[in-house]
């Protein structure tokens, strides 16, 4: 049994527990995200080559992802699943590995929509508890600077896999090879993740008590909102900026590259836009952060030349991360009755806004042949999300001057 109050125990565990909860939440979510979830981007163009898909299926199959994606987060909302939180941890990065793998084996649509909205499902959950449990052990222990580190996971994840990917294609690998290469580094990952987290989340998650809403704060309900817009906002670039590329001249011979961009811009990005939070507060970061991701979305089909390609790779990846750790760590203090769910209430939301977009994005840019429409469309929802934030950070610095 852990002694919290005991000093000697505390000093050893706040000085090596804390650097393993944060690289095991980093791993987790690098293989149940970064390959799990994105992984699809880089695979997608050689899936349309090989299977002749079409970019409202390939819109369709991202957005069973997402789907999958809001169940999963609504599973983790439930406050008396059964068993420990480990165990929901690592075998929902199971199952994400699984079904990455599995999708080299697939051969028609219905199967890719099964396994990546089990995919979607168990990335969600991992998310929601990796996040809760190691944001609660770094709490814990007066560490949460370390936090960036556990949310710089899924920039890693991206660059790792978009890394992988390149290799393989350049190596002749078929679109089967890229989806079992990915399945096999994210088993990896899974057995990495159980080793450096165990000790820190091996209890059972404790029964609910009756709790305030954990939505009552409208502060909560505005970032919920904005965050299911920023979902929409950003996912249509990250699903589409490589088909984007490739589809484009002059910026055609960017595909292998281009999203191994976007992975290393996402990586040191948390700890960019906490820095920025620490100055401006969450929500006025946020909203920042909200305003540089639409001009990355814009730029990727407004200016589509080398230079304008790689400042929409830097701009999407350089933020997407970091609102999704601004999102998640503000929820968890505004909603300090019901931290979990109100973590799984705001994967939710973010959730919907990504089943709308690539299916909507599919379909009008088969329709009318670009990514423009629907790039202006996600550039406007990230403004409006910016807008809704706004309002509390202004209050913010207006309450810092008043004092």
């Amino acid at each position: 049994m852990q002694q919290a109050s005991s000093p000697a125990g505390h000093c050893g565990r706040s000085t090596t527990e804390p650097y393993s909860s944060a690289f095991g939440g980093l791993i987790a979510l690098a293989t149940a995200l970064g390959i799990g979830r994105f992984v699809y981007t880089p695979i997608v163009p050689a899936m349309i080559t090989a299977l002749g898909l079409g970019r409202s299926s390939a819109g369709l199959i991202a957005s069973a992802n997402f789907l999958g994606y809001l169940i999963g987060a609504l599973v983790a909302a439930r406050p008396n699943l059964p068993g420990s939180r480990y165990r929901w941890l690592v075998g929902c990065l199971a199952v994400s590995s699984i079904t990455t793998g599995a999708m080299g084996l697939a051969q028609s649509l219905l199967p890719f929509l099964v396994l990546r909205f089990l995919g979607g499902a168990a990335s969600a959950v991992v998310l929601v508890f990796s996040t809760a449990m190691v944001l609660e052990r770094l709490a814990e222990v007066h560490r949460p600077g370390l936090s960036a580190l556990h949310f710089a996971g899924v920039g890693t994840g991206i660059a790792a896999s978009a890394v992988l990917v390149a290799v393989l294609t350049i190596a002749g690998g078929s679109w089967r090879s890229l989806w079992l290469g990915s399945g096999l580094l994210s088993l990896a990952g899974t057995l990495a993740a159980a080793l450096l987290i165990r000790d820190g989340a091996a209890q059972t998650t404790p029964a609910a008590r009756p709790q305030a809403r954990p939505v009552a704060d409208p502060r909560l309900r505005r970032f919920i909102t904005a965050y299911g817009l920023f979902g929409f906002g950003y996912v249509i670039t990250a699903t589409f900026i490589v088909i984007i590329v490739r589809s484009t001249p002059a910026t055609s011979a960017l595909e292998p590259e281009i999203w191994v961009v976007v992975g290393v811009a996402a990586a040191p990005s948390v700890v960019l836009w906490t820095l920025i939070s620490t100055r401006l507060g969450a929500p006025m970061a946020f909203a920042l952060a909200c305003v540089v991701e639409a001009g990355g979305v814009l730029a990727s089909v407004a200016w589509q030349t080398v230079t304008g390609v790689f400042l929409a790779a830097i701009l999407v990846g350089g933020t997407f991360m970091g609102l999704t750790a601004l999102g998640l760590m503000q929820a968890r203090v505004l909603a300090t009755a019901n931290p979990r769910r109100a973590l799984a209430l705001m994967t939710g939301a973010f959730g919907l806004g990504q089943i709308v977009g690539p299916t909507f994005a599919g379909v009008v840019s088969e329709t009318l042949g670009s990514f423009t429409v629907p790039s202006i469309t996600a550039a406007t929802a990230l403004l409006i999300a910016g807008g809704l934030t706004l309002v509390d950070g202004r209050r913010r610095i207006l309450i810092q001057r008043r004092a």
